[in-house]
């Protein structure tokens, strides 16, 4: 089931052996004085983030650092939480915009019909007819559906994520077949 929710969204995988982590979301703006970050989750449902008591914050070209999570917690519509060594709002500031991911060893492993978006980056997608449309550079989730960003020769193709453009994800054969057509 291609429509099946999607648990995080990233091009973290595996290379040379070592375990990149996942992202599951990013930091936005500091929340308070007192050095608690408003969260952007992108675990479904969104507070799914909150169950990871230490966090990766960085990027991969910056590099990660692991931290405590002291507190956090459902705000409104959205996430806050506070980290290890984060007491002011001026550090908070800090932190904005860093990616929030978790080592994959930690996360559940996703049913046979669902899928990380980690793993779906990268991978070719291939029409039915055979002719190739690109690889996955990220997706989009546009509240209704995910949608795929793939990357070809033609420019940016999107793709909705669900069960009759989507017709088989092959993790080991790192394609994707879509009912979709290359000038769509």
């Amino acid at each position: 089931r291609p429509e099946a929710p999607a648990a995080a969204m990233a091009a973290a995988r595996h290379a040379g052996g070592v375990q990149r982590p996942v992202v599951l979301g990013r930091v936005g703006a500091p929340f308070g004085v007192q050095g608690w970050l408003k969260v952007q989750s992108w675990t479904d449902p969104p507070e799914n983030l909150l169950d990871y008591r230490t966090w990766w914050l960085g990027s991969e070209a910056r590099g990660w650092r692991e931290l405590d999570v002291l507190g956090s917690s459902v705000h409104g519509k959205g996430l806050i939480a506070q980290v290890m060594g984060c007491h002011d709002r001026n550090t908070a500031e800090t932190y904005k915009g860093q990616l929030i991911a978790v080592p994959r060893s930690r996360l559940p492993k996703p049913d046979a019909d669902e899928y990380y978006w980690a793993d779906l980056v990268g991978l070719e997608v291939v029409n039915e007819a055979g002719a190739r449309l690109g690889a996955v550079s990220g997706l989009l989730d546009t509240g209704a559906n995910q949608v795929l960003r793939v990357a070809g020769e033609q420019g940016e193709i999107l793709i909705p994520f669900i069960a009759t453009a989507v017709k088989q994800v092959d993790l080991d054969g790192k394609t994707i077949r879509v009912d979709w057509e290359a000038d769509f």
